[in-house]
């Protein structure tokens, strides 16, 4: 959520800063809801120091022995009259508070401009796409002649958009799952964490998927209850309304969970096999740091994120997106875009994010600055690392033989037992 404060003492900066994502601020409504605001806030204040006045008179006069029936009257309408227009200061603040909640998070300086993912910057890339000697296939033939990934039973299970895994994919998947919590846990230093895959509304609310994308969402309503997008949103939640000391900054968690999106507005897109699904596995990044450290910090997410994909030997380009593709509560994201052969394309497979204070001014997540002593709000930031799935596609198609076998990855043979190959006979 954007500061208030800057929201209503300099609008035109807002709607400039926010003109670069595409989005136009509503600055005549932004100027009403002030002068709403104002004029009631100074209506209250005024009621409340006259019914105050007034009461202290009563007092006085009744210690002179005077009649106070009219005196008494009067502070009675000042108190009707005050607690009408703190009603309307509560309905305006409800109303400057929805209003709020659905504009999204101001770009860092460093955000390059542009208005969609055809504007987005390449920063690097690492590792060099491999040279087959026949044509390879897609990761869905390759489970195919693996007996070992089934949609068409998902979807007799479930709907479209679900897959069914076996033997040795299912392990593989696992493996990788595996690999991804112990290299960021004993490596990289993250505290590995299990979390209620299911949330409520304000911890939706509290990392920004409500109420803007709230038709991307699977919701139980009888339970009041949402099932998680992301591990993002019950692991930042672990710091609402708490203060951390310096001391025990930076938090940084990782956590393994599955996923659910509805992809509303994606049909048509990805139809075939797992790039796009409905319910999918993913090991998340989060941390929790003082302000001034987090755009180092989420140099260091995202190099967590990268060295996964080292570590398996995918080749992969690291790219800055532009300020008209970034995601509604970030400052600033990396992708991580892993080349998928049968499309002869990179594909993402890791965002990694930094929202700022947008997150923690919903969540009211803060630290205890030992400057000033008092607490303020905190940044935080994450990263997949990495999505499980489509880390498994990679695997699949960048390790694929002519025979429909697939490589292990020298990092995952030990998870796997010392297997160095899947191979359709098994």
């Amino acid at each position: 959520m954007l500061d208030p404060y800057l929201l209503r003492a300099d609008p035109e900066s807002v709607a400039h800063s926010l003109s670069s994502r595409g989005v136009v601020l509503d600055l005549a409504r932004c100027r009403d809801f002030e002068i709403r605001r104002r004029q009631l806030q100074m209506e209250t204040q005024e009621l409340q120091t006259l019914r105050n006045l007034h009461s202290k008179n009563i007092g006085a006069a009744k210690a002179r022995g005077e009649d106070i029936t009219a005196a008494k009257a009067e502070v009675a309408t000042l108190g009707d009259r005050l607690k009408t227009a703190e009603q309307a200061l509560d309905v305006l603040q409800a109303e400057i508070e929805s209003f709020a909640l659905m504009l999204p998070n101001v770009p860092h300086s460093s955000v390059p401009y542009g208005r969609d993912e055809s504007d987005n910057v390449e920063v690097s890339r690492w590792g060099t796409a491999r040279t087959f000697p026949f044509i390879p296939r897609d990761h869905v033939d390759l489970g195919a002649r693996l007996k070992a990934m089934d949609f068409e039973v998902a979807t007799t299970i479930a709907a479209s958009r679900f897959v069914v895994l076996s033997g040795p994919l299912a392990r593989l998947q696992r493996a990788l799952i595996q690999f991804m919590l112990d290299t960021h846990s004993v490596a990289h230093g993250y505290r590995e964490m299990y979390v209620p895959f299911l949330v409520n509304a304000a911890s939706m609310r509290g990392t920004g998927q409500l109420p803007k994308f709230k038709e991307d969402l699977f919701e139980i309503p009888t339970q009041g209850l949402y099932l998680i997008p992301t591990a993002e949103v019950p692991v930042t939640n672990l710091a609402r309304d708490r203060i951390f000391s310096a001391e025990e900054l930076p938090q940084r968690f990782v956590c393994h969970t599955p996923c659910f999106r509805s992809e509303a507005g994606s049909y048509g897109r990805d139809t075939r096999g797992m790039i796009r699904q409905h319910q999918f596995e993913k090991v998340e990044l989060v941390q929790m740091v003082a302000p001034q450290e987090s755009y180092a910090r989420l140099e260091e997410l995202t190099g967590h994120a990268e060295s996964i994909l080292q570590q398996l030997e995918l080749p992969y380009r690291k790219v800055a997106l532009c300020a008209g593709d970034l995601g509604f509560s970030a400052a600033k994201t990396y992708d991580l875009e892993v080349w998928l052969p049968s499309q002869e394309t990179y594909r993402e497979i890791s965002s990694c994010s930094n929202f700022e204070d947008f997150q923690a001014r919903r969540l009211m997540a803060r630290w205890r600055n030992p400057e000033t002593g008092k607490p303020e709000l905190l940044h935080t930031l994450n990263g997949s690392g990495l999505a499980v799935g489509r880390t498994l596609i990679a695997v699949m198609e960048n390790y694929q033989e002519a025979d429909g076998s697939i490589g292990v990855p020298a990092v995952l043979q030990a998870y796997l037992g010392g297997q160095t190959t899947i191979s359709p006979a098994g």
